[in-house]
């Protein structure tokens, strides 16, 4: 461990993180390694970026080569490697229109913006959101405004106005909310920072019914949940319930720093126009590259198939363990979004993961996440299992 490395960081660095005390070096499959060469299996990937874990020659090839050619041009031309990206995101999000961005927060921006201007060319009046409580969408002005959580917001206040909250999954609390000024209904399918909650079938359906109704438009926030991490490419593809306004990032990049929000075509040709909203770095050819090579690997290696039954083994493996320890509360997610709710501190949880060589993160106030790469097997779980059995004794 190289203490005085992390103190010149720490030095260096606006104080807005407390990273773990190691310095990670390189990685493989579903392990990383530190300067000292200890390994780490990692549960966190990230924060659920690194879909296809460490090391993947392939994506690594694919990003050499594009650096060679080209890195950036701008969306002042068109280049190379836009139509492959862009028609990838297409296919597998079900979505109609992309407009690719540099992370998750810069998406929710963009989704927010696109939900105004469709009211605003509609001449509808509308210009209100409802949004849930324990929410997360990122961490600009608008995302923070939108994100259901007091502690986010209170030290930017006043954030943008127009946003109400309503109770997750409970449908007539969304409803009471609704007026002839509510613009848009945005929301997680899975809740990640809120406590991994998953949206019921009812709920979800509920709200698409009501945005038929008002002519309000559905966004659907799935930077964590999306692209493979549930077991389809986005989870509403589970429910069958499509949103008029997508939002990805993380995953669909497998860290290269890549967002995007997808638009239906009706909000296309009633939204955003040249001049409404841009990026200079959104959808360059490096980003392209990877978003294009991500995909292709998920089509072939059939990725969302493997997290949805690895995923299942996970949570048999879960329960199983929290039958044996009476400080687990609850087992709750979806696919490879899995979490167990605690009655214990997280943070003596997460620290004797970390001793052990297991990488941990929390959501909400008392849930540990597991958010793996998706490449991870049984023999991954098997290990994460004896390692918490050990951990909760």
């Amino acid at each position: 461990m190289d203490k005085a490395y992390m103190e010149s960081v720490q030095n260096a660095l606006v104080h807005t993180y407390n990273p773990a005390p190691i310095v990670l070096d390189h990685g493989e499959g579903a392990y990383l390694y530190d300067t000292e060469g200890k390994a780490y299996l990692d549960f966190v990937a990230g924060y659920a970026v690194n879909s296809l874990g460490y090391g993947n020659e392939e994506w690594n090839q694919a990003l050499k080569s594009q650096i060679d050619h080209l890195a950036h041009t701008s969306n002042l031309y068109y280049h190379t490697r836009t139509k492959e990206a862009a028609e990838a995101l297409k296919r597998v999000s079900g979505m109609d229109r992309i407009f690719f961005c540099n992370s998750g927060g810069e998406a929710i921006e963009g989704a927010l913006k696109a939900s105004r201007k469709y009211a605003y060319t509609k001449k509808s009046g509308r210009y209100e959101w409802i949004a849930m409580e324990e929410s997360f969408h990122g961490r600009g002005f608008g995302a923070v405004s939108v994100t259901g959580h007091k502690a986010y917001q209170e030290p930017f206040e006043p954030l943008v106005p127009g946003v109400r909250f309503a109770k997750y999954n409970d449908l007539e609390s969304v409803k009471e909310l609704v007026t002839d000024k509510t613009c848009a209904i945005i929301l997680e399918p899975v809740q990640g920072e809120g406590g991994i909650n998953v949206a019921t079938e009812e709920f979800l359906t509920g709200i698409r019914r009501i945005c038929d109704e008002n002519d309000i438009l559905m966004i659907c926030d799935e930077v964590q949940c999306g692209m493979g991490r549930t077991g389809s490419f986005f989870a509403w593809q589970q429910y069958g319930v499509r949103p008029d306004i997508l939002t990805m990032a993380k995953a669909i990049g497998n860290g290269f720093p890549v967002g995007a929000f997808a638009l239906t075509e009706k909000v296309a040709e009633c939204s955003l126009n040249p001049g409404d909203h841009g990026t200079t770095y959104g959808g360059g050819p490096l980003a392209c590259a990877a978003v294009a090579k991500t995909v292709e690997i998920y089509e072939r290696e059939h990725l969302p198939e493997h997290t949805a039954k690895i995923g299942a083994y996970l949570r048999k493996q879960l329960e199983n363990l929290a039958g044996r320890h009476t400080c687990i509360v609850s087992c709750k997610g979806k696919g490879l979004m899995q979490g167990i709710q605690l009655s214990i501190p997280l943070a003596d949880v997460t620290k004797k993961a970390l001793d052990r060589g297991l990488l941990l993160i929390g959501a909400g106030s008392d849930v540990i996440r597991f958010v793996p790469p998706l490449i991870i097997t049984e023999k991954e779980v098997d290990e994460l299992i004896r390692i918490l059995d050990e951990i909760l004794e």
